[in-house]
């Protein structure tokens, strides 16, 4: 779709398919700021599109670095779009750690465009380069355009109110409105942000609003035009309906609130600042009160989920959300809620480890912690959801597994799921079927504490106040149906098998699963959890193209394993799996199945490319 700027400008555009777009530079630069302003105007063109942050793991790493470079992926299109791209098209470097960390994932011929003020002596030893890339051959491979990106910027906004440093700042929105041009995109959106975000300091406003007409302006007027940088990406076809760009933390969260409002409870979520699901305690707390949230920061990880057991004991949802080091804190109160057998919903958004680790860089190394990583024998439940938009379904399930079970329930989303974005189509709440909670004392059979549901086997939700209900609450164990403390050995074993088969029923319960795309028998199926879905669709349906036959099944309830799966997993030769760590659900499934299956572990703390899993998937085809 042309803009109204210049209808004529539309045939000098080159019409492509998709691009991989990454800004890159100083965690200081405003780049994240950049990225999701051009992601809103993207998605507003019709493109269907997939981001990811890239944030440094150092909370100010210093400036100029390798550690402190800060990005932001976009992989728009006119089809639909499953992951952030393998190779990037267009690269906006705005300093020279920027240019040295990303160039790799640069395409052959991609186009470079560089702040050439920001390539000084002391800016190129900052980065660890002795010569300076722009004079010598490095670049060879690629177009590159040198922009006074910072002197233009400064020359645009700098007035009696604007300091040099100010206008500096500045220079994300200049690079924007170049972007902006360069894929024919509005400012309306941008402008309108600008204003609702400076509202009250109109210097800075300003200053940012002249920094954007200027980078569109210098596209628009000047030679760049002859450089002909200029694309048009068609619309993608998206399915009728009200779409919004989305992350997975986001999804996460309306999730949570939404199944808490299915099952017509108040949620408490307990959470203590841990990266990356800080932002969940962010977003639940704006969310706050209107619906029915309460949001708690407790003074550290084992209060957090202490409380949320609390908040569950006392009859309403308790949830907690951590991730790999906070979950280990986590672990005996985590227990406890096993052994009390309340519900719980737990988020662990993994990040690279171990300990400390990458903060900020995506894993899914928490898989054996997450179902087998507390003291003795403490069954619970494990979803993984596969995409941003999937998490909001995911988090509804958990929520009515663990009121229906009456267990902890272990949600794995990982750093990529966290901070990615795509198109959501917005879903009708009004057309899922709740599922409240029904805690009528009187009408509660069997009526001891600790007598089951005949299909479920879980006990009822008693809570504090109800007449004739009353029993003793507490980590040790209890007897078999009126849950006084008992320390008889057969009493334990039969409530330890109890739990167990509990949480082993649930797999006759959730769906069965299915081969997301492929045949349902054959040589080879690519097996994924977690959010390396999108990869491995790309990859298998590549192959397809070239006449290899080959599937892809992905799991989403991790623990207990589908009921279906080892005999879905008989009806192949080999078993390929590629997953963010060091073979986790592949010890996983040898364990529960015997089939031949390969490993194809990863632990960069970056995302799987398409091109790994095909070159992995034909090493196995080809023999």
């Amino acid at each position: 779709m042309a803009s109204n700027h210049d209808k004529n400008l539309f045939q000098k555009r080159e019409t492509i398919d998709a691009a991989v777009v990454r800004f890159a530079g100083d965690s200081g630069d405003g780049i994240q700021i950049l990225g999701k302003q051009f992601t809103q105007s993207t998605a507003l063109a019709g493109n269907d599109l997939a981001t990811f942050q890239d944030f440094p793991a150092e909370i100010r790493a210093p400036a100029g670095s390798a550690s402190g470079v800060s990005a932001f992926q976009i992989n728009f299109g006119s089809h639909k779009t499953q992951t952030i791209g393998d190779n990037i098209d267009i690269l906006f470097a705005m300093n020279p750690a920027a240019l040295k960390v990303n160039l790799s994932d640069l395409r052959d011929g991609g186009l470079i465009i560089i702040d050439e003020n920001c390539f000084t002596t002391r800016d190129l030893a900052k980065a660890g380069y002795d010569v300076n890339p722009l004079d010598d051959h490095t670049l060879d491979h690629y177009r590159l355009m040198r922009l006074p990106l910072s002197n233009l910027t400064i020359k645009a906004v700098k007035t009696e109110h604007i300091s040099i440093r100010e206008a500096r700042h500045a220079r994300n929105m200049w690079a924007l409105g170049l972007a902006l041009w360069m894929f024919d995109r509005e400012k309306t959106t941008v402008t309108d942000w600008i204003r609702k975000k400076f509202a009250g300091k109109t210097h800075i406003l300003e200053a940012n609003l002249t920094a954007l007409d200027a980078g569109f302006a210098y596209a628009d007027v000047t030679e760049y035009n002859a450089n002909r940088h200029l694309y048009h990406v068609p619309e993608a076809p998206i399915e009728t309906g009200l779409y919004r760009n989305v992350t997975g933390t986001e999804t996460l969260c309306w999730g949570l609130v939404t199944g808490a409002m299915l099952a017509n409870l108040k949620m408490v979520y307990c959470s203590y600042p841990i990266t990356p699901a800080s932002d969940m305690l962010h977003l639940l707390t704006g969310l706050g009160e209107p619906y029915n949230i309460i949001p708690f920061q407790a003074e550290d990880e084992i209060a957090s989920v202490c409380a949320a057991i609390g908040a569950s004991y006392a009859g309403h949802l308790g949830v907690t959300g951590s991730s790999g080091p906070g979950m280990a804190l986590k672990s005996e109160a985590i227990s406890l809620a096993v052994a009390t057998e309340l519900p719980l919903v737990i988020i662990n958004a993994q990040r690279g480890g171990p300990s400390t680790g990458l903060p900020t860089k995506t894993e899914q190394a928490d898989l054996y912690q997450a179902i087998w990583g507390r003291s003795a024998d403490t069954p619970l439940v494990v979803l993984a959801p596969r995409s941003p938009s999937a998490c909001f379904s995911a988090a509804i399930e958990a929520v009515e597994l663990a009121i229906t079970f009456m267990t902890p329930v272990i949600l794995l989303t990982d750093g990529y799921l966290s901070n990615a974005s795509e198109a959501w189509k917005i879903p009708d709440i009004d057309a899922i079927t709740p599922f409240p909670v029904k805690r009528n004392a009187e009408s509660l059979t069997p009526p001891l504490p600790y007598s089951r549901d005949p299909e479920t086997l879980a006990r009822p939700w008693l809570i504090p106040g109800m007449k004739g209900k009353i029993h003793r609450i507490g980590g040790l164990e209890r007897q078999n149906q009126t849950g006084n403390v008992s320390y008889d050995p057969q009493n334990h074993h039969e409530m330890t098998l109890l739990r167990h088969n509990k949480i082993a029923g649930i797999a006759n319960r959730i769906p069965r699963q299915k081969v997301e795309y492929g045949p349902d028998k054959g040589l080879l199926a690519i097996v994924g959890w977690g959010s390396t879905f999108g990869p491995i669709h790309q990859a298998v349906r590549q192959l397809t193209e070239q006449e290899y036959i080959i599937s892809h099944i992905h799991l989403h309830h991790i623990w207990p394993l589908p009921g279906n799966l080892g005999t879905l997993l008989s009806c192949f030769e080999f078993i390929l799996i590629p997953e963010m760590n060091m073979g986790q659900l592949a010890t996983l499934l040898r364990s529960a199945y015997s089939r031949p299956i390969i490993s194809y572990p990863k632990v960069t703390g970056q995302p799987f490319k398409i091109s790994e899993i095909v070159d992995a998937a034909l090493k196995i085809l080809e023999k």
